[in-house]
């Protein structure tokens, strides 16, 4: 019973470092837009999304049911097989972070859930229908929704603004952006948040600490509350930069469109309980926002970067939390031989970051971009240049025409004899 209690103590402090990673692998979907358009400081941004992320984890229990109730056969799962899945969540979360790729927190807990439960149970404990509707259909949908509303959005708010850029306007849709910012992040706490109360809730299932079907109590709620509010409030400003200034240039009334419409779909997936990943709707935002505006134009090399990690989010973590289920099977020392590989090959990343020192100093730094790429580069050249450019700029790009040679006509004293006939 003691090696039992010890393992599961394991797993809940391992749920919440997960919960920890969540928080600032996903500051960027509240706050990027916020901060790359100056409406708020990024530490104050950062404060601000971290709070709301605690109130917004009191909100509801449904995507937390989702996971531990409907994703896989709970009957079946041993504490470790929880402690494995975790394991591959957090080694993809940190490996995304180093590089700066917005993918998926929600995903790749999935992911590592699924292939430590298919490597302990089989392919029967999973069930396949929830994770289809609640996982893998709402991974496709969520960024062409929100990028499709964000970008109509965009145009609408440019067309009824077209006579209105004056400084009461911008400033009007900088106050915009800061409310939709924290409704983002409020439902970021509703959502993700949630995703750590359920595979805690599973853990304390398959450990006996709770009856099958139970609610995640109230201890779990606080402490994954705190975890993700206090991961947010860290900033994970690799993903900051990235999404703020890598995938377009967006102006206030952009991110007002971006965040209002990635607030929208993720409140309504945690009220039906869908395990949304809030990265994939943020980012389709950001990026209909960038193709709503004339003449803005999304960075499509680092969008398909993105899109990459997206799909390898889930195949990814499966096989680490299939190949770390596999040696936790030995017995307790293969336990403690997957925590020494995490926490070796957490703090291996944590060195590896520092070669590059990225904070809240020059996350917003306007001499950073990202390498265009040939698609965008293409793009650039047929697109109209941004709402708002002046005569000048345009001016600006035109080289200057060059003079043209003159040529000397002969002078009557240079001029050669005429030929006798």
């Amino acid at each position: 019973m003691e090696s039992f209690s010890l393992i599961l103590a394991i797993v809940v402090i391992t749920a919440l470092a997960f919960d920890f990673t969540n928080g600032f692998h996903d500051t960027a979907n509240a706050m990027a837009t916020t901060i790359s358009t100056g409406a708020l400081k990024p530490k104050v941004a950062v404060a601000m999304s971290a709070a709301l992320n605690l109130v917004g984890a009191f909100l509801s229990v449904e995507v937390a049911n989702t996971i531990s109730k409907g994703l896989v056969d709970e009957t079946g799962i041993r504490p470790e097989v929880i402690f494995a899945a975790l394991t591959g969540a957090i080694l993809w979360n940190l490996l995304t972070w180093l590089v700066g790729l917005p993918s998926s927190s929600s995903h790749a807990l999935m992911g590592g859930l699924v292939g430590a439960t298919v490597a302990s149970a089989g392919f029967g404990a999973v069930h396949g229908d929830a994770l289809v509707t609640k996982v893998l259909l709402p991974a496709v949908a969520a960024p062409i929704v929100a990028g499709l509303a964000t970008m109509f959005a965009t145009r609408l708010s440019y067309g009824i603004g077209r006579d209105g850029d004056t400084p009461a306007t911008r400033k009007g849709y900088r106050a915009g952006q800061i409310a939709s910012a924290g409704l983002v992040s409020l439902a970021h706490g509703t959502n993700d948040a949630q995703k750590t109360m359920g595979i805690i809730t599973l853990a304390l299932i398959a450990g006996g600490a709770l009856s099958p079907g139970s609610n995640p109590p109230t201890w779990v709620i606080l402490s994954a509350g705190l975890a993700i509010a206090l991961g947010t409030y860290i900033g994970g400003w690799r993903i900051i930069r990235t999404m703020g200034k890598g995938l377009t240039d967006l102006e206030p009334r952009q991110g007002f469109a971006a965040q209002t419409s990635a607030a929208t779909a993720i409140l309504a997936s945690s009220h039906l309980g869908f395990s949304l990943s809030t990265t994939h709707v943020v980012s389709g935002s950001v990026m209909g926002a960038g193709l709503g505006r004339k003449g803005g134009v999304v960075r499509w090399s680092t969008a398909s970067r993105m899109f990459v990690a997206w799909a390898l989010t889930l195949p990814a973590a499966a096989l680490v939390g299939a190949g770390a289920e596999a040696v936790t099977g030995l017995g307790d020392w293969g336990t403690g031989l997957v925590a020494l590989f995490l926490i070796g090959s957490s703090f291996a990343i944590w060195k590896i970051s520092r070669r590059e020192v990225i904070d809240h100093t020059h996350v917003a730094a306007e001499e950073y971009t990202e390498p265009a790429g040939v698609v965008t580069t293409a793009m650039a050249m047929v697109t109209p240049p941004p709402v708002g450019m002046v005569a000048d700029d345009l001016t600006a790009t035109i080289p200057a025409a060059t003079a043209e040679p003159r040529t000397t006509e002969p002078t009557p004293a240079t001029t050669a004899p005429s030929a006798r006939v």
